[in-house]
């Protein structure tokens, strides 16, 4: 009689998508907590007589401890488990939200969004991870990526739209204690249904001064970017920053070449599609950040909708995205590989930016936003499920969580930095065209017009990055079981 097979460590098939199910529950609070708050900054700032000067940090604190620690975070769970770096993420996360919404004065409200930037930090750092090694088929992995890339892009249009809806209905502290429930829950079922998967490194050595020197270098760059606009992007305090980040990550490259057991293994940078996605990635998200705050404001100063019109304008983007992000997505992958559907996914983005460079003054929403609205849900649908597993499926398990870490940094720095550039582009074509004697409607459309337009570019030169110089693997999500060397403990 043949010896039956050990019992594995991953759940049974079918709670792995109840697994998963919990694991975008995690990351949609992460997710909506980037979006949430600005609906409610008029009421926090009249409510604690935040100056204006200082209002933005109450978003700035979590962006810059988010941007900071997302490449740590993503290590430290390969060292220690991922699963345990994302039940301390979710804890650390719910009780800094419990703070923020019990928050009486300034200092209390900014210091609890920096530990919960750290919490989401760290969540969103590992969460990819968990999945790559929970689905290790092709099509069960390319389905399980689509339904977390739908959580990653629509979560922020549904985050403006409760924002409004508890801000007006109860208090802005509620935008925080909505987590409580939420943060609980996902905790107790973590407990339940994620799997106890072994560490596979070989080694549970941190690499202190590769940790410390990236991380101070992302904190600074954030910082520098995040304040450009306020302070300017030639003045002393930017460009010192943006010096300070380049010498100390400069100093971070020179230690991992060095150390035994490096933070960020250099060499990983040779596996062409990780690097290729995450160029591919920072182009795509300058271009969409871009899009959906500019947007935006073309929508409430220029057309005159109202914040809630401003979400529900969004839907059919986030209904299409939905769509192809829950199957289609997955569908095109296994049919035509990565390259092809990433291609045309950017290509159609870009489409939609390019007719939103033309939407004028006097717009109507049928005919100069819903078409630019459904082309860039329909290129996000379909590019972002090929873009995450073009960055994860060369990657070992060992290392899964520092190439998550990688891509998520990416994708935040991309879309800090490409919402600084066209947000400043767009500024500077209206003030010329102020100068130049237009009304203010104008000048707004035709600063707006300038930054959609360089957005369509990047959303090009993406496309082109990604479908030329990617591998062609037809079965991106190779199927591996991963190795368990030593147990999580």
């Amino acid at each position: 009689m043949p010896t039956p097979p050990a019992p594995s460590a991953a759940p049974p098939h079918d709670r792995r998508w109840l697994a998963l199910a919990v694991l975008c529950l995690g990351v949609l609070m992460i997710v909506l907590d980037t979006t949430v708050v600005n609906v409610a900054l008029p009421s926090i700032r009249a409510d604690l007589r935040f100056p204006e000067a200082d209002l933005a940090w109450v978003v700035n604190a979590y962006m810059l401890t988010f941007g900071g620690f997302l490449l740590l975070g993503g290590r430290l769970g390969d060292l220690y488990g991922h699963r345990r770096l994302f039940l301390l993420g979710i804890a650390l996360f719910t009780l800094a939200s419990l703070a923020c919404g019990l928050s009486g004065t300034r200092a209390m409200l900014v210091v609890a969004r920096g530990v919960q930037g750290l919490g989401g930090a760290v969540v969103t750092a590992v969460a990819l991870s968990l999945i790559m090694n929970l689905f290790t088929t092709p099509g069960d992995r390319a389905r399980a990526m689509g339904v977390y890339g739908f959580v990653c892009s629509g979560g922020g249009s549904l985050g403006a739209l409760l924002g409004g809806a508890l801000t007006g209905a109860l208090s802005w502290h509620w935008v925080f204690l909505i987590n409580l429930p939420i943060g609980v829950a996902v905790l107790l079922l973590s407990l339940r249904l994620l799997p106890t998967l072994r560490v596979t490194t070989a080694h549970r050595h941190l690499d202190v001064a590769g940790a410390v020197s990236v991380t101070i270098a992302l904190l600074l760059a954030v910082y520098a970017v995040v304040n450009g606009n306020v302070a300017g992007w030639l003045s002393a305090r930017t460009l010192g920053l943006l010096g300070a980040a380049a010498a100390v990550f400069a100093a971070f490259l020179a230690i991992e070449a060095r150390v035994r057991a490096p933070l960020v293994p250099l060499g990983l940078f040779r596996r062409r599609n990780l690097t290729i996605a995450n160029v591919t990635g920072v182009l795509w998200a300058a271009a969409m950040f871009a899009w959906f705050f500019l947007s935006a404001l073309y929508l409430q100063l220029v057309l005159g909708y109202s914040p809630l019109q401003v979400g529900l304008a969004f839907l059919p983007a986030n209904l299409i995205m939905a769509a192809f992000s829950l199957g289609l997505s997955a569908k095109m992958v296994m049919r035509f590989g990565i390259r092809v559907p990433l291609a045309a996914g950017l290509l159609l983005a870009a489409l939609g930016l390019a007719l939103f460079a033309r939407a004028p003054v006097a717009g109507h929403f049928a005919l100069d936003v819903l078409p630019g609205m459904l082309l860039l849900g329909l290129g996000a649908g379909i590019a972002f499920n090929p873009v995450l597993l073009a960055a994860m499926g060369d990657v070992p398990p060992e290392e899964s969580g520092l190439a998550s870490g990688i891509v998520n940094t990416a994708f935040m720095m991309g879309g800090a930095l490409g919402l600084a550039i066209l947000a400043s582009l767009a500024a500077a074509r209206s003030g010329h065209l102020l100068a130049a004697g237009a009304g203010q409607a104008v000048a707004l459309v035709g600063g707006y017009q300038s930054a959609f337009l360089v957005g369509a570019l990047f959303a090009t030169l993406a496309a082109l990055l990604g479908g030329g110089l990617l591998r062609p693997r037809p079965h991106a999500a190779a199927s591996h079981e991963p190795p368990r060397t030593a147990e999580e403990s």
